[in-house]
């Protein structure tokens, strides 16, 4: 901790995606990397098979939870409307199979928190009940335009990156403005298939993505055996 209480170093994790042994595996990681805190940035569930299971784990772990557009279509079908085909059937097959607990939980997730000058969000900082993402340059500098402080940490798209107003970073610098894509624990989608979280150091202003494997094929099998559409399971494979 710093001298006024602030946490100085917070992991941040996001698009878990019912993943359970991904978020076991990233939750173990962690806890080897001198962490004050954890902070999830949402969709805690969707496509994979242990939604209740990876609520419960959350809960335990993390000092702030955010609502993603997963977790509002587990508990509004209205949601997934605008889905991939596939997606829709994963956020219907949750919606059957959430605990009362777990349905209650994720329907009273805030959108986005401050936390010792950093601002978090699921999907953008700019709108976030529209779910927009933040892909290209244009969508970064309207993003850094829409949060106070000086970096916005985000999940949504599955991809990693630093960005500033020039375009991707290698690193932050203090007095300028970022947003940070943590990455998916659950569902990478960058063609890597190690699960991605991040760490900022608050005392050293440092921000590191991190990528760990997991058991990919127990995840599988998971997604296998309760009869989600077999693509959910493949895809963990090529990180896509």
């Amino acid at each position: 901790m710093l001298r006024d209480g602030t946490t100085m170093k917070i992991a941040i994790i996001s698009d878990i995606h019912s993943n359970l042994p991904a978020l076991q595996r990233a939750l173990e990681e962690i806890d080897t990397l001198g962490v004050n805190e954890i902070l999830c940035l949402g969709d805690v569930v969707g496509y994979g098979a242990n939604p209740n299971e990876c609520i419960s784990l959350v809960q335990k772990r993390c000092a702030g939870i955010l609502q993603g557009n997963h977790d509002a279509a587990a508990v509004d079908l209205s949601v997934a409307s605008f889905f991939t085909t596939h997606a829709r059937v994963a956020a219907e097959w949750t919606h059957r199979h959430l605990s009362r607990e777990g349905t209650a939980f994720l329907k009273e997730l805030p959108l986005t928190t401050e936390r010792n000058g950093l601002f978090f969000v699921h999907a953008s900082p700019l709108e976030p009940s529209e779910w927009n993402y933040v892909l290209d340059i244009g969508e970064v500098r309207r993003a850094l335009e829409a949060f106070p402080g000086e970096v916005c940490f985000i999940g949504h798209s599955h991809i990693p990156g630093v960005f500033s107003y020039r375009g991707a970073e290698e690193e932050v610098r203090r007095g300028e403005r970022y947003i940070i894509n943590v990455g998916s624990v659950g569902q990478p989608r960058d063609g890597d298939p190690r699960l991605s979280f991040g760490i900022f150091d608050i005392a050293e202003w440092r921000y590191d993505n991190y990528r760990v494997e997991y058991d990919v094929e127990q995840a599988r099998k998971n997604i296998l055996e309760v009869g989600l559409p077999r693509i959910l399971g493949d895809r963990l494979r090529s990180g896509l």
